[in-house]
């Protein structure tokens, strides 16, 4: 594991389970069982900050964690730095060696 996910931020990520709704469909949602918390390296990569009142303000962030992290998708929820945060791109598992592999996910801050 790197450095920077070892002594990383702590954050809280909400799994995702299949449930059968009443009509007897499939459904993903974000897991109300509890959160799980994890160690992650942040990085910026985009943000629209408003500019006049009414406008939203947009925040893109990419979010290193360790390759153990399993049953995140996109109907996943973050909570990092007190905000409450979307995944806007399915996780991306990168190997390498050990010390390397990782996945990475690109959160979104709830507005």
């Amino acid at each position: 594991m790197s450095v920077q996910r070892r002594r990383g931020q702590k954050a809280r990520i909400w799994k995702t389970k299949t449930i059968t709704d009443r009509r007897g469909n499939q459904v993903l949602l974000a897991d109300g069982d509890g959160p799980h918390e994890v160690r992650a390296a942040f990085i910026p990569q985009r943000s629209s900050k408003a500019e006049v009142p009414g406008q939203q303000q947009i925040n893109i962030v990419r979010m290193l964690v360790d390759p153990a992290l399993n049953d995140v998708t996109l109907w996943s929820r973050v909570e990092f730095d007190g905000k409450q945060w979307d995944i806007v791109s399915p996780p991306a598992y990168h190997h390498g060696s050990r010390r390397t592999r990782h996945w990475s996910i690109d959160i979104r801050e709830r507005p």
